[in-house]
């Protein structure tokens, strides 16, 4: 029995054995239940447990077989103790019977056992066990994709074997890969893919790894399967096209989950989270990873788990997370040396430098990293040398250390970066970074070599360019290696049509490289916009112009409702009308899409199960619905369709599929943005209310006395008036006492007058103050005069802080601007000086002063002397929530609107300088603020 079967040969069987009853389905149930065992590891088990109840007890080699089936599904599932001793009393049975095929089949599983346990000398064991088994069966297929799996553990361990192997492997299989059965193919190259991604052959690695994977599916190893799609994506993240890397990871995601082997679904999360750590997603990322180890924790002796250790060692880099890089990767060069596989030792050790420079341990970070350019020199892993070559040039920027000896350059890190382009020098046609040589650069101009900089920022650019090109050709190279596997497996002529595909490969792979570059550039357009509608007319626009699109339509996800709502819509250049379809729907195919998470396509409407066009409109003929995905969110779905039948080939739905993701992304930002705005108006209106509050505080303080006064006064008035009249109605009214009443009279009558006056002055200010703080309104006013009336608004918290201010404001400054903001920054100035310029002090002195500054602007600057802000803390002073007093009266909101309010609405500019003598905000201001704004149709099939 062979090790794998195509998925035709099996599909004969699953026909075959339909009709069939009792001990007649045994001679297909046997090799079915075998061929099963990745395709559906659970059908598998009851076909074999089937098979084992009708099989006498004579046929132990078939009993033994049935039992390696059983063993392989409890493998998969993470269950490698009861695994594993299934294994080996199959094997002592299929040795006593004398089948070889199957005791190497048995040390095969073994071996996969034994790598996901860690133990990669047990691993090399079985394989070598495996291969004298397939030997002595005389079975050649066993032992060359035997071969192929021990040459890629090899060149893991140690890579300068890679020669060495490559020979081995083209001698056994011969060079044209094609040509090789599918289930050999498979591992030919996986073997390949790994050898290219050591090398840096990225594109080349991504193109065997596709191969892989389709190869793999064909004959039923699924496991196979899933591990080449995470490395298609990781090999396109290296070449920075990430949504391509999502979309493959996605597939291996697809395939992982549905098998719940926490092997494969584990890999494929971290391989996923990678790709979204390097798109900035870092949460997500973390999200996933976390998820990720989860998972694996129960084979934390495998390879998988050691890749998750550096994702995670690599996002707490990200996350300048450096004590939790440094663990993580500690724990992976603990693994290093327990798998003994040489990349993670030089990983690890570049991971720990960088971490340990974070920390200000630069001596044990500078051993790190020469210990990391060591191993990746002694690897011939070009691609690891130059990250560890880049670190030592991070860690010579970051501290004060020894200059290395022999060093020519301006100083130590450029003497590293040159290392670097060094070694990537010694490799023929090979393409420095881009991103390396613009370190290069930056390194001169801080060093002052200006020119250097340039022509070395010149070099960059030219690299970029050259990099990005042949990025999209390894890109088209791997999209046409996919395009003729699939095309010859539907025409069954291998041959010839590889052979009439030459001639269009030029051709064709000019265009792909076309599509692709524009679709970059497409991507980034969409991604701008931050407004729902923005993103929509943006889209549609490259739909109309990339894809046949008599209709295009964009429904979004409304959970409430549980249904999907039409958000954009054209047919025939018409707008649609909108259109809500429940979720529930068994007719819609938009629904279908959403559900199912994956991408349906009908080619002929006409005859689909669902032809039924919306009310009042006429009939497409294809259609293509694609889900809008943000991560683990289904956001809505895309749809267009056409009036001719079959309009969407393989290249249109490729372009449809990264329009696609690419609109997710930008709604997905466009609907945070708006939730972030819609949250930063609620903490505006609040903090304006708060404001207010503490107006309408100092209103009632400062009313107070004066209002005080003359109550008193007029109470002492009116008791003498009671007095004169008790007199002038008894005895008689001496001249005296009259004379003296008049006179308390009017002083008292002057006393009342002088706080009445006062009080209502006091009233004018804060009603304007009051009105301006609560509208934009827009007037001329004296600059002076408005700030006097902001003083007056704060001088009970100064005064109740034990603090002063005076200002210094020429009089005829006349501004047509927004007093209202204006008092509101001034304000917030206040505030922040008595929160934090004063914290622990007394008698804190504030300065507020004006000056024209040319023919039509102001210069205002508010100084205090006080602490002074921190120097790390000063770029983050406007920030939105940005504030050291979280909890204890700081919002983190007061200087932000500040600088929004001087540089959009005011029309100005906002500094701010500080030292341990305080700290002084300077407002340049135009007198005259800028203007502001008051604030017969066709189908479509759903």
């Amino acid at each position: 029995m062979d090790m794998f079967a195509v998925d035709d040969e099996v599909a004969q069987w699953e026909v075959a054995l339909l009709p069939l009853r009792g001990a007649a389905r045994l001679p297909l149930l046997l090799p079915l239940a075998w061929h099963m065992r990745q395709r559906d590891s659970a059908r598998a088990d009851q076909l074999a447990a089937e098979a084992q109840s009708l099989l006498g007890p004579d046929d132990v080699a078939g009993r033994a077989r049935m039992q390696l089936v059983r063993a392989e599904v409890q493998w998969l599932n993470g269950s490698l103790d009861a695994a594993e001793a299934q294994a080996q009393q199959a094997f002592a049975t299929l040795c006593a019977s004398g089948d070889h095929a199957g005791c190497a089949d048995a040390h095969w599983l073994q071996a996969w056992i034994a790598i996901d346990r860690g133990d990669h000398g047990r691993r090399d064991t079985e394989l070598e066990l495996a291969m004298a088994a397939a030997e002595t069966a005389g079975d050649s297929k066993r032992m060359r994709i035997i071969e192929a799996v021990t040459g890629r553990w090899e060149i893991l361990r140690n890579p300068t074997e890679s020669q060495y192997w490559t020979e081995r492997l083209i001698h056994s299989n011969g060079p044209d890969f094609r040509l090789l059965p599918p289930d050999i193919a498979t591992w030919v190259n996986d073997y390949f893919g790994i050898a290219c991604s050591q090398s840096g052959n990225f594109g080349t690695a991504a193109g065997h790894y596709i191969q892989c994977y389709e190869k793999a599916l064909e004959t039923g190893q699924l496991r196979a399967a899933i591990t080449a799609a995470t490395n298609i994506g990781e090999d396109y993240t290296n070449l920075n096209n990430h949504q391509a890397s999502l979309e493959w990871m996605q597939c291996a995601l697809d395939l992982s989950r549905p098998t719940g082997w926490p092997r494969s679904v584990g890999a494929s999360l971290m391989h996923t989270a990678d790709t979204m750590r390097r798109l900035g997603r870092i949460e997500a990322a973390e999200e996933l990873l976390r998820e990720a180890l989860d998972i694996l924790a129960p084979i934390s002796g495998a390879r998988s788990y050691a890749i998750a250790l550096q994702y995670l060692g690599d996002l707490s880099l990200d996350k300048s997370d450096y004590m939790g890089a440094l663990d993580a990767f500690t724990r992976l060069g603990a693994r290093a040396a327990a798998l003994q596989q040489a990349d993670f030792f030089t990983v690890a050790k570049r991971g720990q430098a960088h971490a340990l420079s974070g920390m200000d341990r630069p001596e044990e970070a500078l051993a790190a990293a020469h210990e990391a350019v060591r191993l990746a020199a002694e690897q011939n892993n070009v691609y690891h040398e130059i990250l560890a070559l880049r670190v030592l040039a991070l860690i010579h920027r970051r501290h004060q250390l020894p200059a290395p000896e022999g060093m020519t350059e301006l100083n130590a890190s450029l003497h590293y970066l040159h290392k670097a382009i060094a070694v990537g020098a010694t490799i023929d046609g090979y393409t420095l970074p881009g991103e390396l040589l613009d370190a290069v650069a930056h390194e001169y101009a801080l060093a002052g070599s200006y020119q250097q900089a340039y022509e070395t920022a010149l070099a960059a650019r030219a690299a970029w360019d050259k990099t990005h090109s042949e990025e999209a050709t390894n890109r088209a190279v791997a999209m046409q290696v996919h395009h003729e596997t699939e095309h010859a497996r539907a025409e069954g002529q291998h041959h010839l049509e590889l052979a009439a595909l030459e001639a269009r490969r030029a051709e064709l792979l000019q265009q792909t490289s076309a599509t692709l570059e524009r679709l970059s550039v497409i991507g980034q357009e969409i991604t701008a916009h931050l407004d729902a509608s923005a993103v929509f007319d943006v889209l549609n626009r490259h739909v109309q112009a990339l894809l046949p699109a008599h209709t295009f339509a964009i429904y979004l996800h409304d959970a409430a409702a549980a249904a999907l709502l039409r958000a954009f819509g054209l047919e025939g250049g018409a707008p649609l009308p909108t259109t809500v379809i429940a979720l529930d729907s068994a007719s819609s195919y938009s629904v279908r899409a959403l559900h199912e998470r994956r991408e349906v396509y009908v080619e002929d409407l006409s005859k689909s199960d669902f032809y039924n066009a919306v009310p009042g409109t006429c009939h497409n003929l294809s259609g293509l619905y694609v889900p809008l995905l943000a991560g683990d969110r289904a956001l809505g779905v895309m749809t267009v369709q056409s009036q001719t039948v079959s309009a969407y080939g393989e290249r249109e739905r490729l372009i449809f599929r990264t329009l696609c993701a690419y609109g997710a992304i930008a709604l997905d930002n466009a609907e945070a943005y708006r939730q972030l705005q819609n949250a930063q108006t609620q903490l505006v209106s609040q903090e304006k209310l708060a404001a207010l509050g503490s107006l309408m505080a100092g209103v009632a303080h400062e009313l107070n006395t004066p209002i005080g006064n003359s109550l008193l006064i007029a109470s002492t008035l009116q008791q003498k008036t009671a007095e004169i009249e008790t007199q002038m109605n008894g005895a008689g009214l001496r001249r005296s006492d009259l004379a003296n009443y008049i006179a308390d009279s009017k002083k008292a009558s002057e006393l009342v007058m002088r706080g009445l006056t006062s009080a209502a002055d006091l009233v004018n200010s804060f009603k304007q103050v009051a009105v301006d703080r609560t509208t934009e309104q827009r007037r001329m006013f004296n600059l002076q005069q408005v700030t006097h009336e902001i003083v007056a608004t704060m001088m009970n918290r100064i005064r109740n802080a034990n603090h002063a201010i005076e200002y210094d404001v020429p009089d005829g400054l006349a501004m047509d601007s927004y007093p209202g903001p204006f008092g509101q920054v001034i304000a917030n100035f206040i505030n922040n000086a008595l929160l934090h310029a004063f914290e622990n002090r007394q008698h804190g002195q504030m300065k507020l002063s004006a000056a024209p500054h040319g023919d039509n602007r102001v210069v205002v600057t508010f100084s205090d002397n006080g602490n002074g802000i921190a120097p790390n803390h000063l770029t983050r002073i406007f920030d939105p929530f940005f504030t050291t007093k979280l909890g204890q009266g700081g919002s983190g909101l007061g200087l932000s609107i500040s600088y929004n309010i001087v540089t959009s609405l005011l029309g100005g500019q906002i500094s701010v300088a500080s030292g341990p003598d305080g700290t002084t905000f300077t407002l340049e201001l135009p007198l005259t603020a800028p203007e502001h704004e008051d604030s017969g149709p066709a189908a479509i099939y759903h």
